[in-house]
This record gives C-alpha cells, sequence and structure tokens, in this order.
C-alpha cells in the first residue's frame, strides 16, 4: 500500500525520485479488472478518456514501441509478439496479453497508437511534446489516454501547456512552472523519475470524470461511518524520456484504499491527520476536502486516541 502522505509537507514540490526502470510499469491483483474496465471505457465514451493532436502518430508510435519492448523484456509470461506475414518491421506485429487473452494488431492502431499502448497497461498515459513556441520552450499535452481521471476532463486539457493544465494547483503557475519545464528537459533516457499524489475521496470508482461540486459530495458521511465512506486515492506517477521525439511519456498508475484498511495502525491515522492539518485551506479546497474534513478529523482522532489507549499505564 502506498502511502505518500507519511512525512509529507504542505509545500508545493514535485517531489521526483528516481526510478529502477524494472519498475517503470506495474502489474498487480487488479490487473485483469482494470483492463476490462478500460476496455469498456474506450468502448463507450472514446472521446471523453483518449484524445490527440493532429499529425502526432509518430511521436505515439515511439511510446508504443518503447512499452512494448519494456513488456516483452519484463513480463515475457503475459506479453508475447508475433510477427504478421513475411514483412519486417513492428507495424506488422501482433501482441498477445495471455493473462486477459487479448490479441491487438498493431497496424489498426495506426493512426492512435497510444490508444494500444494504454490497452496494455494499467497505467493512463499522457504523452508531453516540446513545444519551441511557448515561453521557455515547455512542453504541451499531445495525446493521452485517461480511462482514471480524478475530476478534470482531458478534453479540456488537450494541447494546453504544462502551467495551464495546473492552473488550478495552487501556487503552481508562480512557483513550479519554470522549475517543472527546467525538470522535463533534464531528464535522460532509460532513467525515469516517480512522483506520487494523493486525494481523499466518497467514491471507490476509477473513473472519476466529472468535477463535484460540495453540494454533490455524500452528506451522510460522519465520524462514526468516514472508515467506510472515504477512500484514499493514490496516483504512482511516472515520467520516461522519448529519445527520438524527446517526448516525455507521463504514466498515471491509480490506486483506491478504504480508509477504514489505510488506517488499521493509529500510527498512519495520525500521520493522515496531520498531512491534512497542514494544508494552507486552499490545498483542501483543491483537493476536495471541505465538505468531509470535520467527520474525517473526527474519525482520524479516534483511531488514534486508541493508540493513547494501548500505551497507557495501567
Amino acid at each position: 500500500m502506498y502511502l505518500p502522505f507519511v512525512k509529507s509537507s504542505d509545500r508545493i514540490a514535485m517531489g521526483l525520485k528516481p526510478l529502477p526502470l524494472q519498475n517503470w510499469i506495474e502489474i498487480d491483483d487488479a490487473f485483469t479488472a482494470e483492463l476490462t474496465l478500460k476496455s469498456a471505457l474506450l468502448a463507450h465514451c472514446y472521446q471523453d478518456v483518449f484524445a490527440a493532436l493532429p499529425h502526432i502518430q509518430a511521436a505515439q508510435q515511439e511510446a508504443l514501441h518503447l512499452l512494448i519492448d519494456h513488456l516483452l523484456q519484463h513480463f515475457p509470461l503475459i506479453y508475447q509478439a508475433q510477427k504478421k506475414g513475411t514483412s519486417s518491421g513492428i507495424g506488422n506485429l501482433k501482441i498477445d496479453n495471455l493473462k486477459t487473452a487479448q490479441s491487438w494488431n498493431l497496424e489498426d492502431f495506426s493512426q492512435a497508437p497510444l490508444d494500444l499502448a494504454a490497452r496494455l497497461v494499467q497505467e493512463d498515459l499522457c504523452l508531453m511534446l516540446p513545444d519551441l513556441m511557448l515561453p521557455n520552450k515547455g512542453y504541451r499535452l499531445a495525446a493521452a489516454s485517461v480511462c482514471f481521471p480524478l475530476r478534470w476532463s482531458l478534453k479540456e486539457k488537450l494541447g494546453q501547456p504544462l502551467s495551464q493544465i495546473h492552473q488550478r494547483v495552487p501556487d503552481y503557475p508562480q512557483r513550479l512552472t519554470r522549475h517543472v519545464d527546467n525538470m522535463f528537459d533534464r531528464l535522460k533516457e532509460n532513467s525515469p523519475a516517480l512522483r506520487f499524489n494523493w486525494s481523499l475521496v466518497d467514491s471507490p470508482e476509477l473513473h472519476l470524470a466529472q468535477n463535484k461540486q460540495i453540494t454533490q459530495f455524500n452528506p451522510a458521511i460522519s465520524a462514526d461511518n468516514a472508515g467506510a465512506s472515504l477512500w484514499l486515492r493514490v496516483e504512482k506517477q511516472t515520467l520516461r524520456r522519448l529519445p527520438i521525439s524527446r517526448g516525455i511519456l507521463f504514466t498515471i498508475r491509480t490506486f483506491v484504499y478504504p480508509l477504514k484498511k489505510v488506517t488499521e495502525r493509529p500510527t498512519v491515522a495520525a500521520e493522515l491527520a496531520q498531512a491534512v492539518q497542514s494544508l494552507k485551506l486552499e490545498m483542501q479546497i483543491y483537493k476536495n476536502l471541505l465538505p468531509f474534513r470535520q467527520a474525517l478529523m473526527s474519525y482520524l482522532d479516534s483511531r488514534i486516541e486508541r493508540r493513547v489507549e494501548a500505551i497507557a499505564p495501567p
């Protein structure tokens, strides 16, 4: 279980760490269920979960090839590639997912290679490409497959630079824009980077596309039922350099944990309470914590009190 709030602070920062290449893609027990959900979303609301700017198929193809090479090397019992016919070239390959019994012809995705890439893994994928027309030569969201968003619209973000994508994040445009662009520029091939993001939500759904207003949150959440009514949502985010286009493939792997399970240990409940308390009001609003903050804190206090009772002298 990833608990990124432990030892965290309210300081706005990217929090990037080096990521061993073999740990770039993660597969767990939810693999089949999450890929099945992805397939359903792509079938029923394709334009909501996949989007791409025109004329960037080459960069998408580069991302797909990089991912397939990684999967074949590190997960040979799950993924296999077969040639179709006698002609050479990766476009004539068929990729098999032995765990889900799915097969994909790469040539069928020649217009949207990133679409196929995201169907192969549990991660959502965002392709960021450098744009010399932007101030500081920044990066723009050029294509993405995002089946598991946290209350944001892919269609609204497509084509935007990083600073505009994160415009709602408190202090980001003023304090982090240039730093993040520089960090993207410094990222080296085969040396991916890792960061985490966390939120508390009132739904275990992975596909949370709509921005909820305060009145739409469950008003029945209380200190007594918060453990069963709230979930910790963690995003494991990675960045990997594409060597030809010089773009960045940004992956988002989403985990959802019941709050009751997260706070089984009173020490973790105390860390979460401290993390929430340390957030500035603007960040609490951004994370949508205010509608249930009082119930949450009362619940966490009750979990922390169990630790005090356990260590109290007889």
